[in-house]
């Protein structure tokens, strides 16, 4: 079988595209994936032949600076999110999609698989003048369909318990869709110049159900309940790590046993300023000579941590989360969804603690299911995370809240899941 997949050009949303391919490769599918240029040899380590993107969607998401010159001239806030959305996902939709259409005519693919919030796929999905693949989409973090109890996305709202709190909700909500229908309104002129259709939905719930099938690299227990989902919602359990490349650092003997071990990561995205949680975590925690405090970098020289760095600390740019997982006992992060669903599956509770992008969903969904502590902070004192990560290694209810958590994951195998979906859908192709 072929597949085509199609990535916006940030690690995030490229490795649980190249986690599938590995799936899919191990059981002698053909794989074509295109991205932008800069990631090119990400593609191309895994073994998967790769396809640039259309110059105008061929974004550095590296060099996000010169991507979005203005971006710090905004204040925080509507109007500042809604530039960041249409220079970074909008604008790069119509060459996203005439990418798409290249590659189908020239492979001729059975399905297209594509990330959250690769936009070319809309235009693909709306367009009936034109045959076209079963198209999939894959979940990159939060499920984002319109909530049953009225509260707006991105904030980070557990669900509604009682009539004041959804009427607060509903308030809330009208005020965020109307600071961004602007955007709503700026997607819709991109689909009228293709002689496409305006969206019928909020932009983000358009994106889950613009396919055929929506993937959700978790288990049901970790998202809200949405009453019935649209059948095309599919659940697949955590999809496997990418193997280690690099080799183990030599102080990974020190991971014997003997201690407890405490995780700490700020991602590869919002890991720009360490003094934001990996520094003052190490400061909460440097006087603990009964724990281990295991920092990853996300690929950033550990000297950028500027502080002096305390002795029950061990660093590493990146570490293999499949070895290094089942030593952990905790994990501190920013709340980078993969992360926090890796952990998961293996039963790890969490302190999770931040704002930017996705992360207030993600760290409110923690704190909902009870397997965690979420400070819902950017810049978390040493005092609080301290606290919070004193409460889930002596607390028997938040490992146990993960744990349960882990045997929901553990009912779901992600290649099963993705095998029977993906050859379900390429029975249909027109």
């Amino acid at each position: 079988m072929k597949i085509l997949m199609a990535s916006t050009p940030a690690v995030g949303h490229l490795n649980p595209l190249l986690a599938i391919a590995r799936l899919l490769q191990s059981r002698g599918d053909d794989i074509v994936l295109t991205t932008g240029t800069s990631l090119a040899s990400r593609v191309t380590d895994a073994g998967v032949r790769f396809a640039p993107l259309a110059a105008e969607a061929d974004l550095d998401f590296g060099r996000i600076d010169e991507i979005l010159p203005d971006r710090e001239q905004l204040p925080p806030g509507p109007a500042r999110e809604g530039y960041v959305f249409k220079r970074v996902f909008l604008d790069p939709m119509p060459a996203q999609a005439h990418t798409l259409h290249a590659l189908i005519d020239s492979e001729k693919p059975d399905v297209v698989v594509v990330d959250q919030i690769f936009c070319g796929s809309t235009p693909l999905f709306l367009d009936n003048r034109n045959r076209r693949p079963p198209l999939i989409t894959v979940g990159v973090s939060f499920l984002p369909l319109d909530r049953p109890d009225g509260a707006p996305l991105w904030l980070g709202l557990p669900p509604a318990s009682d009539a004041t709190t959804r009427h607060r909700y509903a308030k809330l909500a009208a005020q965020v869709d109307a600071s961004f229908e602007p955007v709503r309104s700026y997607t819709n002129n991109l689909l009228l110049a293709q002689g496409l259709p305006p969206l019928e939905g909020s932009l983000m719930q358009e994106r889950v159900m613009h396919c055929d099938a929506y993937l959700m690299p978790t288990a049901p227990a970790f998202e809200y309940d949405f009453f019935a989902l649209p059948e095309h919602v599919r659940f697949i359990g955590v999809l496997p790590p990418a193997p280690a490349t690099t080799p183990l650092p030599a102080w990974w003997e020190d991971l014997d046993g003997s201690r407890q071990v405490v995780l700490v990561t700020q991602g590869t995205v919002a890991n720009a300023d360490f003094s934001q949680l990996i520094e003052p975590t190490l400061t909460a925690l440097a006087s603990r000579d009964d724990l281990l405090v295991v920092v990853t970098t996300g690929g950033r020289p550990v000297e950028d941590i500027a502080i002096n760095v305390p002795r029950n600390v061990r660093l590493a740019k990146f570490l293999p989360f499949d070895h290094l997982l089942p030593k952990i006992d905790a994990l501190v992060t920013n709340g980078g969804y993969g992360t926090v669903s890796m952990a998961l599956a293996r039963g790890i509770p969490l302190v999770v603690s931040g704002l930017s992008e996705d992360k207030a969903e993600v760290g409110a969904r923690v704190a909902w299911s009870g397997t965690g502590i979420n400070l819902a902070s950017n810049s978390p004192t040493p005092e609080s995370l301290n606290s919070a990560v004193t409460k889930v290694l002596v607390s028997g209810r938040f490992r146990a809240r993960a744990r349960a958590m882990a045997a929901r994951f553990g009912e779901l195998d992600a290649a099963r899941e993705v095998f029977a979906i993906i050859d379900e859908l390429s029975r249909t192709r027109p």
